[in-house]
């Protein structure tokens, strides 16, 4: 994720169907924020979140590992953000799959969360294809998510 990629970030998370089971859809200033916590992240782990592109480079979304708190502890979260016309074609789950078998292979991290709003009833769908099921709710936050899971 660079900063070129700025307008095309700027639109996934501003969309409010993408953004729907977060507290609300993301602006412009938001969304160069996302890309800079990225960046952070890369230099920090070596990795973050990712933009998501078909073959032929059409911006899809991104995904990737962030270390985020669950209950007072740091924990590994594979996240994923697909384009609304891109959804349902098992893109997030192909991307999230892959992100899993990089964090096996290249993190000391001994289990895999995705957190998700407990409506959320497609990102949980795709935690569950790559091997996840439900391990706790988080209270953390302002609001109770789902907190999925698999020892890597």
């Amino acid at each position: 994720m660079r900063r070129d990629d700025l307008d095309d970030m700027a639109e996934l998370l501003g969309d409010p169907e993408v953004m729907a089971f977060y507290p609300s859809p993301k602006n412009r200033e938001q969304a160069q924020a996302w890309i800079a916590w990225n960046q952070d992240n890369y230099e920090r782990h070596g990795y973050g979140l990712w933009v998501v592109e078909t073959h032929d480079g059409q911006f899809v979304g991104d995904c990737g590992l962030t270390w985020q708190d669950v209950n007072g502890e740091p924990r590994l979260e594979v996240g994923y953000h697909i384009r609304v016309p891109r959804q349902g074609h098992g893109l997030a789950t192909e991307a999230a799959g892959a992100c899993r078998d990089f964090a096996r292979r290249n993190t000391t991290a001994d289990r895999l969360v995705a957190i998700i709003h407990p409506e959320n009833l497609a990102s949980r769908r795709v935690a569950e294809k790559i091997g996840m099921r439900r391990l706790e709710d988080d209270h953390g936050g302002p609001l109770v998510r789902t907190v999925m899971g698999m020892e890597l």
